[in-house]
């Protein structure tokens, strides 16, 4: 046999290692392909213990002072969250009660807050407009702005609701209840937060 006839016996062995090799590359290449997905996916979808809604009016699940009530002066409390991060655009707050006797409550709605905001203000201005792009919607009372507990019959829970939005929006605040802006947020959430806090007028 000559160098000729017996060079592709020679050679498979050499192709089979080669092949082989060119396998493991190729897995590994796919496998960080996917750990870099999973690890970068975090910082794109900030979770709940990342975004947190609170005030220094009362804790998670504590009753809400008389003061942002009905049977007082009817203010909103102060509120405060941790900034998200990621592609953010804005924020919408959402005050209701789900143990209303006709069904949830809208009691505030707020829109198209600014991003490098972490706040609003006790006593919020009840405005459509605000000078920084705040917008507000109208709630059950039919009006815009905030409008405080006033449960007709027993201790109700009330929720502000907080989420961190990648867009704006322009719409008629006259017609801007919490529907419809629950449905135009739809897809456009990065993360969100809420505050529970409770009130009975019967105490």
């Amino acid at each position: 046999m000559n160098y000729k006839s017996a060079l592709p016996l020679l050679l498979k062995p050499n192709m089979k290692i080669a092949l082989l090799s060119i396998s493991v590359l190729l897995l590994a290449s796919c496998t960080h392909s996917q750990n870099s997905i999973s690890a970068t996916h975090p910082t794109e979808m900030p979770s709940l213990t990342e975004f947190k809604l609170s005030s220094p009016a009362f804790k998670q699940g504590d009753t809400i002072p008389a003061l942002y009530t009905c049977d007082s002066t009817n203010i909103s409390p102060a509120l405060h969250w941790t900034k998200a991060s990621g592609r953010l655009a804005s924020y919408a707050l959402f005050m209701d009660d789900p143990d209303a006797p006709m069904g949830t409550w809208v009691h505030w709605v707020v829109y198209n807050i600014p991003p490098d905001d972490s706040s609003l203000a006790q006593n919020f201005p009840k405005d459509s407009i605000l000078a920084n792009g705040t917008r507000q919607g109208v709630t059950s009372f039919r009006s815009v702005g905030y409008g405080g507990p006033c449960p007709p019959d027993r201790m109700h829970r009330y929720f502000f609701k907080l989420y961190a939005l990648d867009t704006t929006f322009n719409l008629a605040c006259n017609s801007t209840g919490e529907r419809r802006l629950l449905a135009a947020i739809k897809g456009h959430i990065l993360a969100e937060a809420e505050l529970m806090g409770k009130y009975n007028r019967r105490q």
